[in-house]
C-alpha cells in the first residue's frame, strides 16, 4: 500500500461565499462566479480575498492569493479574546465586538465567526447592525481588528 504525503498547509482556508454574477452583452448574458474567502493561521494572522473568474475553483485559488497578500496579524490575550470593544462601520454594516472571559466560546454568526475563528479568537461577542451584505461585514471585521492593533 502506498502512502500519500499530505503536507501541512500554512493558513486555514474558509470559503464564505460564492455568488453567480452576470454582465449582459449584446449576445445575452456571461456567468461569472466571486468567491470570498478567509485564509488564517489561528494564532493571531489572516487574510481575506475576493474575486471573480468563469470558473468556481479559478475563483476560489484566485481569492486565495489575494488573500495571502491582504494578511493582518494582530495580538491575542491570556483569554484567547481582542483586549477591548469595539463598534465600527464599513458602508451600511455595522460590528460590535465585544472581548469576553475564558469559558464563553464564540457568540459570532456567519462571516463573523469565520473572520474570527481564522484568527484564532476563542472567546468574543459579536453583533451585526445594519447591512447583511457577507463582504462589508468582513471588511468591517478586519477594520475593527486592524483599529485593535
Amino acid at each position: 500500500m502506498k502512502y500519500q504525503k499530505t503536507e501541512k498547509k500554512e493558513f486555514e482556508e474558509k470559503v464564505i461565499e460564492i455568488s453567480r454574477i452576470s454582465r449582459t452583452v449584446k449576445g445575452g448574458r456571461r456567468i461569472r462566479f466571486r468567491a470570498l474567502v478567509v485564509i488564517g493561521n489561528r494564532n493571531g494572522k489572516a487574510g481575506y480575498g475576493v474575486a471573480k473568474s468563469t470558473e468556481v475553483v479559478d475563483a476560489i485559488s484566485k481569492a486565495i492569493n489575494q488573500a495571502k497578500k491582504k494578511m493582518l496579524t494582530i495580538q491575542l490575550n491570556e483569554h484567547k479574546s481582542i483586549s477591548r470593544e469595539i463598534k465600527v462601520k464599513y458602508a451600511s454594516a455595522q460590528v460590535i465586538l465585544k472581548p469576553a472571559t475564558t469559558g464563553t466560546s464564540l457568540v459570532a454568526g456567519g462571516p463573523v465567526r469565520s473572520v474570527v475563528e481564522a484568527f484564532g479568537i476563542n472567546n468574543i461577542i459579536s453583533k451585526n447592525i445594519g447591512s447583511a451584505n457577507k463582504i462589508n461585514i468582513v471588511k468591517a471585521v478586519f477594520l475593527a481588528l486592524k483599529r485593535l492593533s
